[in-house]
């Protein structure tokens, strides 16, 4: 390949690098056959105690070791530009438009690399920016992205949205999905049946999500509990973790349903195949996605879909609802014929 004449320097924020044996360490170990060198940014707190490690040959990633988050972007510069000029580096690549491309930015302006910018998020939906740093973030992109002499995104919708938006030529964006491999799915066999699992339930709706505010779970508790009231024996099984954990099982209480809503932590893909395969519904409220894995994965192990309209949903076979407890009440009950 061509790449492997050039020497890479990538600037990323995931700290599971630094951990031997970690999916993200591997898929960067097999990433770095593709150049003749791969350097690698992470940026971290001083407080964090990492240091420089050789996680393959020719492959090295470094922290930050910042002394505040907020000096991140500027001690990837610092560090960037030795590496650049030590290394003799041709690109960089960067994990997000947003801080990492700053730095991203930074180098090329100093360095003359070419600079590739990912974006694996839709800063082109009305709902981003519901949220405050979101603002921040999508001025940045705005900003950063027209300067990249490449950009990589995760689906269709946000290749049309930097074209339309910022005039970028298509031929500087290359859409590269999430790798998922859905072609061995439907052979997978069912180890864990959320029908034997929870049999006080005649029918169950699955979510796996993080459950951080832009998942919109609130608003799937809401519509779940409207159909409850048509039908008390249907089931909510939500797989996940995250900082909105505490306030989700508060707000079951609040609703009356504990022993209607279920919350459990992260299961490995095998159990989460066999959920899909098991389930009666698989549910998605975000209020905007990149791409949408769990849509793909869902939909190879045959289980019914309702989706707001994020990420890929519009191209897979989901029941596309709005983003209102009433839709998605609605949505529910159709495809469950409630």
């Amino acid at each position: 390949m061509a790449d492997q004449l050039h020497k890479l320097l990538s600037i990323g924020t995931d700290r599971t690098l630094f951990a031997e044996g970690s999916a993200v360490r591997l898929r960067q170990i097999e990433n770095a056959k593709n150049y003749a060198e791969l350097h690698i940014i992470v940026f971290t707190r001083k407080s964090d105690s990492f240091t420089e490690v050789s996680i393959a040959p020719h492959c090295w990633v470094y922290p930050t070791q910042s002394r505040s988050r907020f000096l991140y972007p500027f001690d990837a510069i610092r560090l960037g530009r030795f590496i650049i000029s030590r290394r003799n580096v041709t690109k960089i690549s960067c994990q997000d438009p947003f801080l990492t491309g700053m730095a991203g930015v930074s180098l090329k302006k100093q360095c003359g690399a070419e600079l590739e910018l990912q974006l694996h998020t839709d800063i082109g939906s009305p709902h981003f920016t519901r949220f405050f740093l979101n603002k921040i973030y999508k001025a940045l992109a705005l900003s950063y992205l027209p300067q990249a002499d490449h950009v990589r995104v995760v689906s269709n919708r946000i290749k049309t949205y930097l074209q339309d938006k910022l005039g970028i030529a298509a031929e500087k964006i290359e859409v590269r999905p999430i790798p998922v491999t859905v072609q061995s799915i439907p052979a997978v066999p069912v180890t864990v049946d959320l029908r034997a699992k929870y049999p006080q339930f005649e029918k169950r709706i699955l979510m796996a999500s993080r459950l951080e505010k832009e998942k919109n779970i609130f608003a799937a508790i809401s519509a779940f509990a409207q159909v409850h009231q048509k039908s008390s024996r249907i089931g909510l099984i939500i797989v996940g973790a995250g900082r909105e954990v505490a306030a989700i099982r508060r707000f079951i209480s609040q609703k009356g349903l504990q022993d209607y809503v279920v919350i459990e932590p992260w299961a490995d893909r095998q159990t989460l195949i066999s959920y899909y395969k098991t389930a009666d519904l698989f549910l998605l409220t975000s209020w905007y996605e990149g791409y949408g894995m769990s849509l793909v994965e869902a939909q190879a192990a045959g289980c019914p879909i309702v989706s707001t309209d994020v990420g890929i949903a519009s191209e897979t076979n989901a029941r596309i609802v709005g983003w209102n407890t009433e839709d998605i009440a609605r949505g529910i009950e159709a495809t469950l014929a409630v």
